[in-house]
């Protein structure tokens, strides 16, 4: 017969042998997903850093750039939800491998706008707002598309963390793509007869379509397929995925009407606008303080977002400590509002600006991890796939608001920085909306239909 100190041993120790399988999976999973966001992530931004060469080459106007970098979400908007129900019937494996061909065709086409324009008779902005939409198409169910294959391994309460170690793509890619864009367009630049930017864009397209094969070969559709996965290892992974899903959501109709789901578009939509147009016009910021090299551009950008990895990965694992997760998404957005509206207010002080940019990044992309745990803790199966989708494809239309309001601002005002204020208080807008949402929904392991 055990004794009572053996019996406190066993939950003990089964807990430390799940731990080490989460762990396992995270170690093999989640650094080919890293690589995949990563390449992504540079494909959808770096028109940001071409905008400081290529509207000159190619005659184009703020307005035209601004319509530009924001049609590519009106693309991702109309195909995002049935590209991720594809996802969910034929794999995740093959879909994502396609969507990464696909996308890196068009982002690197984008270097070629004028031969292109010139072959098809069309005027070269009509062409770039071509293949910008293009991009958006192709893209489309990427982000949900990993999004779901996490909900695939991970409860609703292991979220955060690998969200997080997931999510740090975005700040990664950002500082990456700032210093190799900034130095990709100052020293290529008259080779071969193409600009900078031409190459940027060629280049940066490449990684993506070589990244898709290693996915083919090393991505499964999920835990049955797990060739390195022992048989009770993925009864136990299985388990806990069907004890959560239990309480959660199935119908995709029930999905769609659920309140629930359209108050987390909206904060998707709300937080997005703020990030997104900080993303699009963070070069064009800097550039008009007074910075002129492509280079310190580039250098000055990674700042935020090297930074925010730091952010990321602490908010993520205390929430997972604590348990909690709606002040820890709150909270952030609240700071990011205000630091964006400083950053505005300070902008001819370089550093003083600088530093508000910095905390306003590492407070929005601090949220990001703990706000794409909530759509999983309401919807499984199908429901996860269209629930999911819709959330991203609308409140992705924020790339669109973002990138719109700061072009609007300057038109108007002859001050990019006004664009700033209209920023931050969408993300003031966001923080009262997490607020809004129960803690009962949030703050535990799993709820009831929604």
């Amino acid at each position: 017969m055990p004794t009572l100190t053996q019996a406190a041993a066993a939950p003990a120790a089964a807990n430390e042998v799940e731990e080490q399988l989460y762990r396992k999976v995270l170690k093999r999973i989640l650094p080919l997903l890293l690589l995949c966001y990563v390449v992504a992530y540079l494909d959808r931004v770096n028109v940001g850093f071409a905008k400081l060469q290529m509207l000159d080459s190619l005659g184009f106007s703020d307005s035209v750039y601004a319509v530009g970098a924001s049609i590519f979400f009106w693309g991702y908007f109309l195909f995002e939800m049935p590209s991720n129900l594809l996802l969910h019937r034929y794999g995740a494996r093959f879909w994502i491998a396609r969507i990464m061909v696909t996308w890196g065709i068009v982002s690197s086409s984008l270097a070629f706008i004028s031969p292109l324009s010139h072959f098809f008779h069309v005027e070269t902005s009509t062409m770039f707002y071509t293949l910008r939409f293009l991009l958006g198409v192709c893209e489309a169910g990427f982000f949900p598309g990993i999004i779901l294959y996490m909900n695939y391994w991970f409860p609703a309460r292991r979220q955060s963390v690998a969200m997080s170690g997931f999510l740090i793509a975005i700040p990664v890619s950002l500082t990456l793509g700032g210093i190799v864009s900034g130095w990709l367009m100052e020293n290529t630049h008259g080779l071969l007869g193409m600009g900078g930017w031409q190459w940027m864009l060629l280049l940066e397209g490449i990684p993506s379509i070589l990244v898709a094969f290693v996915v083919l070969f090393r991505m499964g559709d999920g835990i049955q397929s797990a060739t390195w996965l022992t048989q009770s290892e993925k009864a136990l992974l299985q388990r806990n995925l069907e004890q959560e899903s239990s309480k959660k959501t199935h119908s995709v109709a029930a999905a769609l009407r659920s309140p629930r789901v359209w108050l987390l578009t909206f904060i998707l939509l709300t937080f997005n606008t703020g990030f997104y147009g900080l993303a699009f016009w963070l070069p064009s910021i800097i550039k008009a303080s007074g910075v002129k090299s492509t280079l310190n551009i580039g250098l000055l950008t990674a700042i935020p977002y090297l930074s925010a990895v730091v952010a990321m990965l602490w908010n993520a694992s205390h929430s997972r400590k604590t348990g909690e997760r709606r002040l820890h998404a709150a909270i952030p957005a609240c700071i990011g509002g205000v630091g964006l509206i400083l950053s505005a207010f300070f902008a001819n002080n370089v550093p003083v600006s600088i530093v508000f940019l910095t905390i306003s990044t590492c407070a929005i992309l601090g949220l990001m991890p703990i706000y794409w745990t909530f759509p999983g803790q309401i919807l499984s199966g199908t429901a996860a796939a269209a629930g999911i989708a819709l959330i991203n494809s609308v409140g992705n239309l924020s790339g669109f608001t973002g990138s719109m309001i700061t072009s609007i601002a300057k038109d108007l005002t002859g001050n990019i920085n006004n664009g700033t204020y209209a920023l931050g208080a969408c993300l003031l807008v966001s923080c009262v909306l997490i607020l809004s949402i129960p803690k009962s929904m949030l703050n535990k392991d799993t709820v009831e239909h929604t």
